[in-house]
């Protein structure tokens, strides 16, 4: 009953049409930037944090708010037309853009922009009625849990691979050296900089992103002897009934499970959609098609990314500590404004908290009008001859990497992985697992150091506390079970070829 007031309370403040307007433009605004190759939340963003020196308090949030999760349903139309994504559109590239292959754009964009839907809304519930009690559940956790939750996100890039189990974790492992490129914050000193002063700040994730996927996809499209468009076929939007009841339960999946990863800092949308892809290729019925583009592998982690994305507001607001560069901003903005995220924001300002979560249901309503109504539009704009699309797509790809740092030698970092992501799509190594490891990767490396340092060098604290333990057991069993069905498998196949040598001779 308290929640039901909390929530009349705070569309109260979220209804008014000023609020209304900064919402619609956010949502706008976010979608826009999403579609951009290398334009996101980050810069746009950036971008526009002075403003809210002039815009009010509640608007100028939910502005703010409005970009960031509308940027997530926006990154994933080009992530299914043309393969280019965002960070947290990495996953909407395997099945999405198979569909797009088989003529199934309309209902890729079409499931990806329900499926948020529902994946915002059960987010805004579990934000509305348990954020005093989870966040002080994420209070409990400790440096060794981070860094046990770090390495069992690496766990979920055997789901993503399309390769073997050890072919998807040396990638990761290889995104995870990459991650370690520029000047270590703890001592100062440069790593992996080849004496290049482009390098001392790292390698821009924006760069990696758009060069492995975006330029070298365009790369290989470009090398295949027929004429190529980024889809083909009829242009099919609504889902048929059988189609339809297959988004709806993967949503729901994908909405819990991006609900609960994005309340943990370290967890957040990028995660979100690879354990949501993860778990379908797990418990679909269809987890056979999933990888050949199949519904699942769209809907469950679109709803998972739009669920972590709201619930990540959660560790900021509940005990200000905010979880990715994105959230960094927003309290960044909240501090221009006066206002000091945490414990005590709810009960001291609970027309802004109320208020910022009643309108993320308003922004979701605002994006579910947008996007479905205008997916035919969004086609209609990339269906172009690639010959033709292909250098005003690199024309973004430029201009959205050198937008982040000023910088051309960014260009040039993109342009370089461009040629590896290439080369690795010729060797059939899948570039999925490199991102996750280097987003993850540095996050690893400083809950380690902490743990360590609070241990004294000791090992064993990472079995002396609870979550740490059971996240380490369970990424213990499924390393056993996936060693046991690899060694039944090649023993399988033995016998198989054993039996029919003797067939033949």
């Amino acid at each position: 009953m308290e929640v039901l007031q909390n929530l009349a309370f705070g569309f109260g403040h979220a209804l008014t049409p000023e609020n209304l307007l900064y919402c619609a433009v956010g949502c706008v605004v976010g979608t826009l930037v999403g579609l951009l190759p290398g334009l996101g939340p980050l810069a746009t963003i950036s971008l526009l944090l002075p403003l809210t020196y002039s815009i009010p308090t509640g608007g100028a949030l939910i502005m703010l708010a409005g970009i960031y999760y509308g940027a997530q349903y926006g990154d994933s139309v080009s992530a299914i037309t043309m393969k280019i994504p965002h960070a947290s559109s990495i996953v909407a590239c395997i099945d999405g853009y198979q569909m797009t292959l088989k003529g199934k754009t309309g209902l890729a964009l079409f499931t990806a922009g329900v499926s948020s839907f529902i994946g915002g809304t059960v987010a805004i519930v579990v934000l509305a009625s348990l954020a005093p009690l989870l966040g002080s559940i994420a209070l409990k956790f400790g440096p060794t849990d981070y860094c046990a939750l770090m390495l069992f996100g690496f766990v979920c890039v055997s789901f993503v691979t399309t390769g073997s189990l050890l072919n998807g974790l040396a990638m990761c492992l290889l995104g995870v050296l990459l991650g370690q490129v520029g000047t270590d914050l703890e001592t100062g000193m440069e790593r992996f900089t080849m004496g290049l002063p482009s390098l001392i700040d790292g390698v821009s994730l924006v760069s990696l992103a758009l060069g492995c996927f975006g330029i070298a996809e365009i790369t290989k499209n470009l090398d295949a002897k027929e004429e190529r468009t980024p889809f083909n076929g009829k242009i099919k939007l609504m889902p048929t009934w059988p189609e339809f009841k297959r988004i709806i339960p993967s949503a729901l999946r994908g909405s819990v499970v991006g609900s609960f990863l994005g309340i943990l800092p370290g967890g957040g949308p990028v995660i979100a959609q690879f354990a949501a892809y993860g778990l379908d290729k797990k418990v679909s019925k269809y987890k056979d098609e999933i990888g050949q583009g199949a519904i699942e592998g769209v809907a469950g982690q679109a709803a998972a990314d739009e669920a972590a994305a709201r619930t990540s507001f959660i560790p900021l607001m509940s005990i200000g500590i905010p979880e990715n560069a994105v959230m960094a901003l927003m309290m960044a903005a909240f501090i221009i404004k006066g206002i000091q995220p945490g414990p005590n924001m709810i009960a001291k300002h609970p027309d802004l908290f109320w208020g910022l979560v009643a309108s993320m249901w308003v922004g979701n309503c605002f994006l579910l009008l947008l996007n479905v109504p205008l997916v035919r539009f969004w086609l209609s704009v990339f269906k172009i001859p690639y010959n033709v699309l292909f250098p005003s797509i690199l024309f973004f790809c430029c201009v959205g990497t050198f937008s982040i740092n000023n910088s051309l030698h960014d260009i040039y970092t993109t342009a370089a992985f461009g040629l590896i992501g290439y080369i690795m799509m010729r060797l059939a190594f899948d570039p999925a697992p490199l991102m996750l490891g280097f987003i993850l990767g540095p996050m690893l490396e400083e809950y380690f150091r902490r743990s360590m340092l609070l241990s004294r060098g000791s090992f064993l604290t990472f079995f002396e506390h609870p979550i740490s333990a059971t996240l380490l057991s369970l990424l213990a069993l499924f390393i056993g079970w996936q060693i046991f069905t690899t060694l039944r498998g090649r023993k399988a196949a033995a016998a198989t070829e054993g039996e029919t040598q003797p067939a033949s001779s």
